[in-house]
């Protein structure tokens, strides 16, 4: 018989040091005065080639505690995950888990089409496609034209294309047409 080392049932709730004692009370107690109202989903969101993608992490929460809207460019995901005690025989020596009200909001670029998103809820993940509109997407060539009373009718460029630009210096006390006479482009 192998001797093995004794550990009772409350080993991994003990700590192992005073210093480590104070940590966790300290960490314990701050975290479970908010613990109610803290929770707060994990979320992935990512941009593909044909929109953007939101996953957010629900655990034990159903589709129709979920509630997700878009207004003014801003999706917005909200719930509650409630604490549910169904058997009153239990007595908790801890619970770890976050439950309270949430509303994680997103804004997103004018380029989305709110027309075409769609939500899905599978095995604690809530998934949203919200897909790019392929209309304000596509680049557009735009000709541009000129006025009929311009002082250049033929739509050709001027003679000074190509010639490199010049600093004027500015004389004090001296008017535009003063420095523009004086320029050594107008010779």
């Amino acid at each position: 018989m192998a001797i093995q080392k004794y550990q009772d049932s409350f080993s991994d709730v003990m700590p192992g040091s005073f210093s480590s004692m104070l940590d966790r009370f300290f960490n314990d107690s701050l975290a479970s005065r908010g613990r109610v109202a803290s929770f707060s989903p994990q979320i992935d969101a990512y941009e593909t080639e044909r929109g953007y993608e939101i996953e957010a992490a629900l655990p034990g929460m159903k589709r129709e505690d979920i509630k997700v809207d878009f207004h003014q460019g801003r999706l917005t995901i909200a719930g509650e995950r409630q604490f549910r005690n169904d058997q009153n025989q239990r007595r908790y020596h801890v619970v770890e888990s976050s439950y309270g009200s949430f509303s994680r909001s997103f804004q997103l670029p004018d380029t989305v089409d709110p027309s075409k998103i769609e939500a899905s809820f599978e095995d604690g993940v809530l998934h949203i496609t919200v897909p790019k509109d392929e209309h304000k997407t596509m680049r557009h060539q735009i000709q541009v034209r000129g006025s009929q009373n311009s002082s250049n009718p033929s739509g050709q460029l001027t003679d000074r294309t190509g010639q490199q630009a010049t600093d004027i210096p500015v004389q004090a006390g001296a008017t535009q047409a003063d420095t523009t006479a004086d320029s050594p482009n107008n010779a």
